[in-house]
């Protein structure tokens, strides 16, 4: 494989110092972009961009990004560096913009930060102009690259307990930042079967909307109906990151990422009804997500293949989260999929946080 040029725009935690919080945790690392393509054989980080020099400055310390190829504006950045791969590590409601000026100017690989975007009509743009100019895209939904989530698929895709029933989602958490990744998550074991309707609710005691637009990242709970006939059930519980999958003739449990388990239908009752019992999840390699994804980037570059996310993929996980915000603002009604007139737009007027420079 030969090395890529990577730019970082968007310098602040997942972009480059989320690892300081972290360390310590089950977290396998890298886990920020930055961190990733300095791990990374095949990726070189050479430039970065944000609003704020002080920022920047200490992403050059940390990661030896020259002060001459640090730009308050992406777009000089895009034009003089001239990267194979942009991160996108901005807010959903900047992410847009930045992600089409990319694709539109030369960038041949992109690693956005979820959500993907701040409103349908954004998301659409997106879809539009990375698939005219050829660009792969992975979302930063990072479970879609963990090890064990891949030993947890195996084992549905092997059909050893039966069919993808449902799937449960403990804690789908705000929409944007969390369920996002929860999401992606059902997408993903469900082998990104297209999801045809949801219905939902979002729980706020505060208002939400002005007009069309959204005030701040909702807490939502709801059930999303797939083509295929599963359906997945988002909750807002104390159980955390917890996710079930329900098959046929048994389930898997991933309890926080780092804990799995397995039960199968081994035997039945007096009655003849089928008895569940603890059966060992089978052993796996715990990697960084982060590398996974930017190798998997790194593939898509090298031999054209899709990589495992794809801009489609990111696409349909924002039509969630705009169904369930369109189902509550429709009573709770359920919502057919694909979404027609949204209109609803995220918009916060919120400081960016400061991120953490030092372990």
């Amino acid at each position: 494989m030969k090395t890529y040029r990577a730019a970082l725009i968007g310098c602040s935690r997942m972009g480059a110092f989320i690892d300081n919080e972290v360390a310590g945790s089950s977290m396998v690392l890298p886990y920020s972009h930055a961190a990733g393509y300095e791990n990374s054989p095949w990726t070189e980080l050479v430039a970065c961009s944000d609003l704020r020099p002080e920022v920047m400055a200490e992403v050059g310390k940390r990661y030896g990004v020259a002060p001459e190829r640090q730009y308050t504006d992406y777009r000089e950045l895009i034009e003089r560096e001239q990267p194979d791969i942009v991160s996108v590590a901005t807010q959903p409601e900047q992410r847009a913009e930045i992600v089409i000026y990319a694709a539109e100017h030369g960038v041949r690989a992109i690693y956005a930060e979820k959500a993907l975007a701040a409103s349908m009509a954004e998301a659409d743009a997106m879809l539009a102009a990375v698939e005219k100019n050829g660009v792969f895209l992975n979302m930063g939904t990072n479970r879609r690259w963990d090890s064990g989530y891949d030993r947890m698929k195996e084992l549905i895709d092997s059909g050893e307990m039966g069919a993808l029933k449902a799937i449960i989602l403990y804690a789908a958490g705000n929409l944007f930042n969390t369920a996002s990744h929860w999401f992606d998550v059902a997408q993903r074991l469900n082998s990104d079967h297209r999801a045809t309707a949801v219905q939902a609710h979002l729980p706020s005691t505060s208002p939400l909307f002005d007009g069309d637009r959204l005030l701040s990242d909702p807490t939502g709970e709801g059930t999303i109906w797939f083509e295929n006939g599963a359906r997945c059930y988002a909750l807002l519980t104390p159980r955390g990151s917890e996710v079930e999958a329900i098959l046929e003739r048994g389930t898997l449990t991933a309890m926080g990422g780092s804990e799995w388990r397995m039960r199968k239908t081994a035997a039945s009752d007096h009655r003849g009804r089928g008895v569940m019992t603890d059966q060992p999840f089978p052993s796996y390699e715990r990697t960084s997500s982060t590398a996974n994804l930017i190798a998997d980037l790194v593939n898509a570059l090298d031999t054209g293949q899709p990589p495992r996310g794809g801009i489609r993929v990111a696409h349909a996980n924002t039509e969630i989260i705009f169904g369930f915000i369109e189902s509550h603002r429709r009573g709770g009604a359920r919502i057919e999929l694909p979404l027609q007139g949204s209109s609803v737009r995220f918009q916060r007027d919120i400081a960016p946080r400061t991120p953490k420079f030092s372990v």
